[in-house]
């Protein structure tokens, strides 16, 4: 991941500050505002106050509670003033029971509320939290692996949209030392298994522009959805169209495609 000093930085629901308190003794960043979706005395009693401390320590500004999908929680944010934004291997809050599971994933898949809770994240940095005269990026860093890979990072979150997916990079975690990745609602290290950071801007050209992979699987000759390809013969495209494989992730896209229609009307 390449972070540039000159930066003004908002991370979205660093867990316990890690990431957060690392990227600021690391990078020393031109400003720094952190915010977590707990609230201040969950996280204390959860991850104790060192990352908390340090951070405020260093005048960096760290808000609790703060629900990137719901602006009557981002307190007094100031409105177009960071270059980049950080979302760090995001996961929806637990659910708080099996009804609550049952009714928050009636007639949706939790891929899609996924996806949902993505695009909202990327909707906002460029509607609220992103100078348009800044650098301009939004990063989301994920596990290459199911389920995550199903999410479809790459395409499905900018539909109908002016913001742009400009490739990847590898996320290495040791460059940022003592980052621990945490599970919603839950205080164990996760495990960063192949880490891939996604990049995201209004613009088609940034300063990142030959540090970023484009995948192979993007083009026109594979299946984006499965990352499967290329397909050299008609015959091998249809065997995968009708494949348990690709219609899982079929299913998958016409969900969120419906989703999209539903609520963004």
């Amino acid at each position: 991941m390449y972070i540039n000093p000159a930066w003004r930085i908002l991370t979205i629901g660093d867990g316990d500050l890690s990431f957060s308190h690392s990227l600021l003794e690391s990078y020393r960043p031109r400003m720094l505002t952190a915010t977590i979706f707990d609230d201040h005395s969950s996280l204390i009693t959860k991850y104790g106050a060192s990352h908390l401390q340090q951070l405020q320590a260093k005048g960096c500004e760290v808000l609790t509670r703060f629900d990137v999908t719901n602006n009557q929680t981002w307190g007094q944010l100031n409105k177009h003033q960071f270059d980049a934004v950080f979302f760090q291997f995001p996961l929806l809050p637990a659910f708080n029971s099996v009804e609550d599971f049952k009714q928050q994933c009636l007639n949706i898949s939790l891929n899609t509320l996924h996806r949902r809770l993505l695009r909202h994240y990327l909707l906002n940095c460029f509607n609220y939290f992103l100078d348009s005269n800044g650098a301009q990026l939004a990063f989301i860093t994920s596990k290459d692996v199911k389920p995550y890979r199903q999410w479809h990072i790459e395409q499905s979150l900018t539909l109908n949209s002016d913001i742009n997916y400009l490739g990847s990079m590898k996320f290495e975690i040791e460059k940022f030392p003592g980052y621990k990745i945490r599970n919603v609602d839950r205080d164990k290290h996760v495990k960063d298994t192949q880490g891939i950071t996604y990049v995201f801007s209004q613009r088609t050209s940034t300063e990142l522009d030959n540090k970023l992979i484009k995948a192979k699987y993007l083009a026109d000759n594979y299946c984006s959805y499965c990352r499967v390809g290329p397909f050299y013969t008609e015959k091998d495209k249809q065997n995968h169209l009708v494949s348990k494989k690709h219609q899982k992730m079929a299913l998958f896209e016409q969900q969120w495609l419906n989703d999209i229609d539903k609520f963004e009307q």
